[in-house]
C-alpha cells in the first residue's frame, strides 16, 4: 500500500468520531428532527426561520462557551460566568441613561474585566483550587447583582437608553451572494494550502471556489442572521485562529497539558493562566451588555444556571476538564447541539418532564465517548512500535 500523504492523515483524523463526533451528533439530531416533523405534519425543522431563531437562541451561551473553552484549555475551572454576565447587564443598564452606552458598556466590560482578573490572581498566586475560587466569586459577583439591583427588576426605562441598546443587538444583517462570499473564502483557502505544498487540497480548493463564484450570480443564495450570531461567527473564529495558529495559542495548549514541563521550557505559566480568566471576565461581561440588549431589564436572578450550561457545552464539544484539550469551535457546535434539542422539544411537543432527563443523557454519553476514545488514543501510542532510525540518523549518532 502506498504512505499516506500527511494532508491526508490529518483529515482522516479530523473526521474520525472520537474528533468529529459531536459534529455527527448534530447532523443526526437535526435529521431525526426534520424526520419527526415531517411525519407529524408540522412546518419543516430546517426551515430559514428556525434555523436563524435556533443560531440567534444558542449565539450567547456559544459565545460563553468559547471563551469558557480557554480556560479549561489553560487547565483550569471557571464557575462565575454567569453571574459575571448578570452584573455586566445591571451595570451596563443602570449607567445607560445617565452615561450613554459607550460609557456604560465600558464600564461593564472593566466589571467583567475585573471579575476575571480577580479570579485569575487568586487562584495563580495564591494557589486555592479554581473550582472554590470560582464557586466563592459566582456567589459573591451574585450578591453584588442583588445589591444593584436592590432586590426588583431593573430596566432602561429612557427612550433614547432603549433605543441605543436595541441597535446593538436586535435585527438581522443580510448577506446577499453567499456562494460568492464562500467561494472567495475556499479560492484564499487554497492558495494557503497551495503556497504550503498541499498541493491536491489547495487545487480542490481553488476549483471549488471558483464553481461558487461562477454559479452565485445564478443560484443568489443569501445569508440573514442576527447581530449576536455575527458576534458569535467573528469571536469564535477569531479564537480559534489564535489557538490554532499562532506561539499563543501552542503555549496555552502546553501550560494546560503540563504546567511543570511548559515553566520549565521557559513559559511564562501564571501569565497565560491569569490572561485566560481575564479574557473569560471580558467576554462575560461582553455576554452581560448583550443580554441586557436583549431583554432591556435585569433582575436578581438573571443568567442563574447558565454556566452549568455552558460547561455542557464545552464537555459536548470534547473540551477536557484537566487541560491541555479543546476545541471552541466544537463548544459551539455543542452549544447548538443543547438549543437544537431545546427547540426540538417545543416543535415536537415533547413535555418538559422529559427534556431534561434527554438533554442530561446526552452530555453524559457526549463525556462517556470522548472518555473512551481518549484512552483508546493512549493505548494505541504505547503499542504502536517506534520508526526504526534511518541510516542518516544512525550515521549522525
Amino acid at each position: 500500500m502506498p504512505p499516506e500523504t500527511p494532508g491526508r492523515s490529518q483529515w482522516a483524523a479530523a473526521l474520525r468520531p472520537g474528533n468529529a463526533g459531536v459534529v455527527y451528533a448534530l447532523v443526526l439530531i437535526v435529521a431525526v428532527l426534520t424526520l419527526l416533523t415531517a411525519q407529524l405534519g408540522r412546518p419543516s425543522y430546517l426551515s430559514p426561520t428556525n434555523v436563524i431563531n435556533v443560531l440567534d437562541q444558542s449565539s450567547l451561551i456559544a459565545i460563553l462557551a468559547v471563551f469558557t473553552t480557554v480556560v479549561l484549555i489553560s487547565g483550569n475551572f471557571d464557575l462565575s460566568v454567569a453571574s459575571v454576565a448578570a452584573f455586566s447587564a445591571a451595570t451596563v443598564l443602570s449607567l445607560v441613561a445617565p452615561l450613554g452606552l459607550p460609557a456604560a458598556m465600558a464600564i461593564a466590560l472593566g466589571a467583567g474585566l475585573v471579575c476575571g482578573s480577580v479570579n485569575g490572581l487568586i487562584v495563580q498566586l495564591v494557589g486555592i483550587n479554581a473550582f472554590i475560587v470560582t464557586l466563592g466569586t459566582m456567589t459573591a459577583v451574585r450578591g453584588l447583582v442583588l445589591i444593584l439591583t436592590d432586590g426588583r427588576t431593573i430596566t432602561a426605562e429612557d427612550p433614547d437608553a432603549q433605543r441605543s441598546l436595541i441597535a446593538l443587538q436586535a435585527g438581522y444583517w443580510t448577506v446577499p451572494h453567499v456562494l460568492a462570499v464562500l467561494g472567495a473564502a475556499a479560492v484564499l483557502a487554497g492558495v494557503v494550502l497551495l503556497a504550503r505544498r498541499s498541493g491536491r487540497a489547495g487545487v480542490v480548493a481553488v476549483i471549488a471556489g471558483v464553481v461558487a463564484v461562477a454559479l452565485s450570480p445564478v443560484l443568489g443564495f443569501e445569508l440573514r442572521l442576527s447581530k449576536p450570531t455575527y458576534y458569535l461567527i467573528v469571536i469564535a473564529g477569531v479564537t480559534w485562529a489564535v489557538l490554532r495558529y499562532t506561539v499563543i495559542g501552542r503555549r496555552l495548549y502546553a501550560v494546560g497539558a503540563n504546567a511543570e514541563a511548559a515553566r520549565l521550557s521557559g513559559i511564562n505559566v501564571n501569565r497565560y493562566k491569569i490572561g485566560a480568566f481575564v479574557l473569560n471576565g471580558l467576554g462575560s461581561g461582553f455576554v452581560g451588555v448583550l443580554f441586557a440588549a436583549k431583554l432591556l431589564a435585569i433582575n436578581p436572578t438573571g443568567l442563574q444556571g447558565t454556566e452549568l450550561t455552558v460547561l455542557a457545552a464545552a464537555i459536548l464539544g470534547g473540551t477536557s476538564l484537566f487541560g491541555g484539550l479543546g476545541s471552541v469551535l466544537k463548544s459551539v457546535v455543542g452549544a447548538l447541539i443543547l438549543f437544537t434539542l431545546d427547540n426540538g422539544f417545543n416543535v415536537v411537543n415533547l413535555g418538559a418532564n422529559y427534556q431534561g432527563v434527554i438533554v442530561g443523557t446526552v452530555v453524559v454519553v457526549a463525556a462517556a465517548i470522548y472518555t473512551v476514545a481518549g484512552r483508546q488514543r493512549q493505548v494505541r501510542r504505547v503499542r504502536e512500535p517506534k520508526p526504526r532510525p534511518t541510516l542518516r540518523q544512525e550515521a549522525l549518532r
